[in-house]
C-alpha cells in the first residue's frame, strides 16, 4: 500500500467518524428522556446565572474536544454494556422482551449465529477459491466481520422485540384500566378486578396481569408482585399505573378514580405522540416533493420552450 492509498484511507476514516458524529449528534437523533423534558422544571432556584458557571471545569484539558470525545466515550460504553458478561442486564432485557429464555440460552443463541456467520465466510472463501477468484483480506475480513454482524443481528433483533412489545402494551393498556376501573367500581377488590380482566381479555399486559395474580394466590402481597410487574416491563405509563394503585391501596383513597385517569393520561399520551408523528411524516413528504416531482415539473415547463428556440436558432 502505497503513501497517498494511506493517506486516502485515513482521511476516509476521518471523514466517516466526522459524518458519523455530526449525523448522532442531530437533534432528532438525541431526543431528550422524560426525566431530561422535566428537568428545568423541577431544577432548584440558582441565584448565580448559568451562563456565568465554568462548564468544562478544571479536569478538562482540551476544551470542546474532550467534550466531544467524551461524549462518543459514554454512548460507546453504554452500547458496549449490552455485550457484557454479566446476566442482570441481559435477564431485564429478556423479561421486557417477554421471553421465557434464560441470559444462557440467549448467549449461546448468539454464539450459534456468530458459528454460522463464520461458516458462510468459510464457505464463501472457498467458492472463491475453487472459481480461482480468492481475495484473502477479503476473505479474513468476511470471517472477522460476518461473525460480528450476526452476534450484533441478535442482540438488535431483542431490541426491536423490545420495542414492538411495549408499543402492545402501551395500546392495551388504557381499555384493560378501564375495564379495572368499572370492576372496581362494581364492588369488586384489586384482586378481584385483575382475575376478572384476565379471564375476559388477552394481550401481552393481560399475560402480565395473570403472572401478578398468580404470584398473589401464591401468597406474595398485591404491592409487591405490582411492583415487580413494573420492574419487568421499564414501561412508563405501566409503571405510573403500579404506582398509583400501591398508594390507592395503602391509603385508601378510590381507586376507580385513579385507573380512569390513568386510562387517560395514556390516552393522551398516544394522541400527542400520533401528532408528533403526523407532524414529521409531513415533513418528509417535502423530500420526495422538492427532490422529485418539482424538478420533473420544471423539466416539463421549461424544455419545449428550449426546443423552440434551437429550432429558431
Amino acid at each position: 500500500m502505497t503513501t497517498a492509498i494511506s493517506l486516502a484511507v485515513v482521511s476516509g476514516l476521518v471523514l466517516g467518524a466526522g459524518l458519523w458524529l455530526v449525523l448522532v449528534r442531530l437533534p432528532f437523533m438525541r431526543q431528550p428522556s422524560f426525566a431530561q423534558r422535566i428537568e428545568p422544571q423541577l431544577r432548584s432556584v440558582v441565584r448565580q446565572s448559568r451562563l456565568l458557571h465554568d462548564a468544562d471545569g478544571p479536569e478538562v484539558l482540551f476544551g470542546p474536544l474532550e467534550r466531544i470525545l467524551r461524549a462518543m466515550t459514554v454512548d460507546a460504553v453504554r452500547w458496549l454494556g449490552r455485550f457484557n458478561i454479566g446476566t442482570a442486564a441481559l435477564t431485564a432485557r429478556l423479561q421486557q422482551a417477554g421471553q421465557r429464555h434464560t441470559a444462557l440460552d440467549f448467549r449461546a443463541g448468539q454464539l450459534i449465529w456468530a458459528a454460522a456467520g463464520f461458516i458462510l465466510a468459510v464457505v464463501a472463501a472457498l467458492l472463491s477459491a475453487a472459481g480461482g477468484r480468492l481475495n484473502l483480506p477479503l476473505a479474513l475480513l468476511g470471517a472477522v466481520a460476518l461473525p460480528a454482524a450476526a452476534f450484533v443481528i441478535k442482540d438488535y433483533l431483542l431490541s426491536v422485540r423490545i420495542k414492538r412489545r411495549e408499543r402492545r402494551i402501551i395500546a392495551e393498556f388504557p381499555s384493560l384500566a378501564e375495564l379495572m376501573a368499572l370492576a372496581v367500581s362494581a364492588g369488586e377488590s384489586a384482586t378481584g378486578a385483575l382475575e376478572r380482566v384476565c379471564r375476559s381479555s388477552r394481550g401481552e399486559l393481560a399475560g402480565e396481569f395473570g403472572q401478578v395474580l398468580a404470584q398473589t394466590r401464591s401468597g406474595i402481597p398485591l404491592g409487591q408482585a405490582l411492583t415487580g410487574l413494573s420492574q419487568r416491563s421499564r414501561v412508563v405509563p405501566l409503571v405510573r399505573f403500579v404506582d398509583g394503585v400501591i398508594v390507592a391501596i395503602e391509603r385508601g383513597t378510590p381507586l376507580a378514580d385513579v385507573l380512569r385517569a390513568q386510562a387517560q393520561d395514556v390516552r393522551d399520551t398516544a394522541k400527542r405522540e400520533l401528532m408528533e408523528s403526523a407532524g414529521r411524516n409531513e415533513i418528509a413528504m417535502m423530500v420526495p416533493l422538492v427532490f422529485g416531482v418539482l424538478p420533473l415539473t420544471i423539466i416539463f415547463a421549461v424544455f419545449p420552450g428550449l426546443a423552440l428556440l434551437r429550432l429558431g436558432f
